[in-house]
């Protein structure tokens, strides 16, 4: 008589990925509903400047559809941070228990860095200068989110983790990124000359140093 092995199958459990997801599409098409005229000219953001130049008002930072579409940034973030972990072998499986550790580190990671910009630029007297930044940097990233939390859907349910794939996405991520400020510093060069000195210790302090602490996180989080 043959001898059986039985091996443990771990089968993970994807309807909490599924109604996050759900959720986060669902953001999208209320928004294309109740703004139907902003969300023509937000889903233009990559071929045009129009949409920054129509809603340049600083409240605009605070309004429901650009929060709404930060909690899309958010969903997406996340997802994308946790299929990475899963793929570079820090983490075994999805589990909701990671995905809201890795959203919470992030969410505070993002509080705590707006509120700090806050205080630096009341301290510095470049209030204005900060908030416009910010309005820039929060629509954009929305812009990517929106867009991210599609891959994330094809990389999770396709169980995509080849590391080539999610490394040239993410370095693709960070290249947009770094196009943002580049973008910014062009259009705001006589602002950024003016103030030439806060604005590299406002770029040193809150666009450089919070991201060193933010990668050794996620990879003490993985190490866990």
């Amino acid at each position: 008589m043959e001898n059986l092995i039985l091996t443990e199958r771990f089968i993970a459990n994807t309807d909490w990925a599924t109604t996050l997801f759900f959720i986060g599409f669902s953001i999208i098409a209320i928004n294309k509903t109740v703004f139907g005229i902003r969300f023509s000219e937000f889903s233009r953001l990559a071929l045009s400047d129009k949409y920054l130049k129509i809603y340049k008002d600083n409240t605009n930072l605070q309004n429901s559809f650009t929060f709404s579409f930060f909690i899309v940034q958010l969903i997406s973030g996340a997802f994308f941070i946790q299929i990475c972990l899963n793929g570079f072998g820090f983490i075994n499986h999805y589990t909701l228990n990671s995905f809201i550790q890795i959203l919470n580190f992030i969410t505070v990671f993002v509080l705590a860095k707006y509120y700090i910009d806050k205080i630096i630029a009341v301290t510095f007297n470049i209030e204005e200068f900060a908030d416009a930044f910010n309005l820039q940097k929060a629509t954009y990233r929305n812009y990517l989110g929106m867009f991210l939390l599609g891959i994330d859907v094809l990389l999770f349910y396709n169980h995509i983790d080849n590391k080539i794939v999610l490394g040239l996405t993410g370095f693709t991520l960070i290249a947009i990124n770094i196009l943002l400020y580049i973008i910014f510093i062009k259009n705001n060069q006589k602002s950024i000359l003016n103030k030439l000195f806060y604005f590299i210790l406002y770029l040193c302090t809150l666009e450089i140093a919070p991201y060193f602490l933010l990668y050794f996180g996620l990879k003490k989080f993985g190490a866990l």
